[in-house]
């Protein structure tokens, strides 16, 4: 492909902080590969191994502040210029959004990002647009949180307004539960990544039945991924599939429905979004919209599934390089699946392995730990209790079995005696 136009050297893309499941690492890549220069901006671009690793440029900037932001890439970039913003973490989607419009770049609308981030409107824009979701409320006390719980009627999920990866996230079944998770959220005041946090929760009613996510760019569904969850209270992540096996045509056209109807209710429309879903008894009822890439490795997965790179073409978007934006290619036929080792209870990691016998299963990809001996795991309920993936691709759906059997093959020993808060 033909680089951008430049002056003095590539142009610049300005990575803003980064997700810690592989996608900020490989914006690096797919920018490269287009004549781009990565540049990582972070308040601690030390947190990111892979920065070093890679050999990425990286540079300090108050990331909460899209005035920091803008004057850092430009800083970094010098005569080349800035040829885009983006971010892989859910946390800086909104100073992303803020620092293209200043910029003058390619960028999702920042107003639409501000209602999608605070989850409270994001509700309230769903339900007026018709869109079936959850009974909800929000609520800035426990008090009111456990006024809404008797309301919508137990059991309730009760979460940040503002949070992402399961964090916070839990089922309660009565009100001692809702009163103390509540009360340990709304006491929290800050984020995973020490911002302060809105100052509420959403209180809402649980919907039974499989979860998905429509993973869209701009308005055209590129498609449905099938969601695997940890055992309750928590809603851990733990597997995906692409495309969904066994998944009715009538009620995969109802799901990418919601997807779309979703955006369009929330003024999003640029690049990529995440699109959570549960299919209940009264059909698609829309969890959560995300206005980036889906987390996890899905982006991974749908690249193996069906060709469509939705990493390069966020790049692409963001910088309006080669017409960015536009159609993407039809998706091919294949699946590919993930399943990732949870720890099931906090502890120290004594020792790792397996790793040699998952790879050797048929199908297998990417195996890979992300702790090591000596380090402390598990006891958050959320992504983060996530030690370690098996990544499968294959023609048919038999690539989640084979992921189903490699991970099998994984072993984590925990000193649990230690105990991690």
């Amino acid at each position: 492909m033909t680089p951008l136009p430049g002056v003095g050297g590539r142009p610049v893309l300005a990575m803003v902080e980064s997700n810690t499941t592989g996608t900020g690492r490989t914006f690096a890549v797919a920018a490269r590969s287009r004549g781009l220069r990565p540049v990582l901006l972070g308040r601690r671009p030390e947190r990111y191994p892979w920065v070093a690793e890679d050999g990425v440029e990286a540079a300090r900037a108050d990331t909460t502040d899209p005035e920091s932001v803008v004057a850092v890439a430009r800083a970094v970039a010098g005569p080349a210029g800035v040829a885009g913003v983006v971010t892989s973490s859910e946390y800086f989607v909104a100073v992303a959004a803020r620092a293209a419009r200043r910029l003058r770049l390619p960028g999702a609308d920042p107003a639409a990002v501000d209602r999608c981030r605070d989850k409270r409107r994001q509700r309230a824009a769903l339900a007026g647009a018709g869109i079936p979701v959850p009974a909800w409320a929000a609520a800035g006390t426990p008090q009111e949180a456990l006024a809404a719980a008797a309301a919508i009627g137990y059991p309730v999920v009760v979460k940040p307004a503002d949070g992402t990866g399961s964090r916070g996230v839990r089922l309660c079944g009565d009100a001692a539960e809702v009163g103390a998770h509540s009360t340990a959220l709304l006491g929290g005041g800050r984020d995973e990544r020490d911002q302060p946090s809105l100052p509420a929760v959403l209180v809402e009613e649980y919907v039974p039945g499989p979860e998905f996510s429509v993973e869209t760019f701009g308005t055209e569904v590129v498609g449905v991924t099938a969601k695997h969850l940890g055992p309750l209270p928590s809603f851990v992540e733990t597997g995906h599939d692409v495309p969904t096996p066994f998944l009715d045509p009538d009620a995969a056209a109802a799901l990418k429905a919601a997807g779309q109807r979703a955006l369009a209710a929330l003024g999003l429309g640029f690049g990529p979004a995440h699109t959570e879903v549960r299919l209940g008894s009264r059909g698609p009822v829309v969890v959560e919209v995300n206005a980036r890439l889906a987390g996890g490795r899905i982006p991974t997965l749908v690249r193996l599934a069906t060709g469509v790179d939705l990493i390069g073409a966020t790049v692409e978007a963001v910088t309006g390089f080669d017409g960015g934006g536009g159609p993407l290619p039809e998706p091919g036929p294949g699946h590919a699946s993930i399943r990732f080792l949870v720890a099931a209870a906090a502890g120290r990691v004594r020792r790792t392995g397996g790793v040699a016998a998952a790879a050797a299963v048929p199908g297998v990809v990417d195996v890979a730990f992300s702790v090591r001996p000596g380090q402390h795991v598990g006891g958050t309920g959320s992504f983060l209790d996530r030690v370690g993936h098996v990544v499968t691709a294959g023609p048919t759906a038999a690539a989640a079995t084979a992921a189903d059997t490699a991970l099998a093959c994984l072993e984590l020993d925990l000193d649990a005696a230690v105990g991690v808060a």
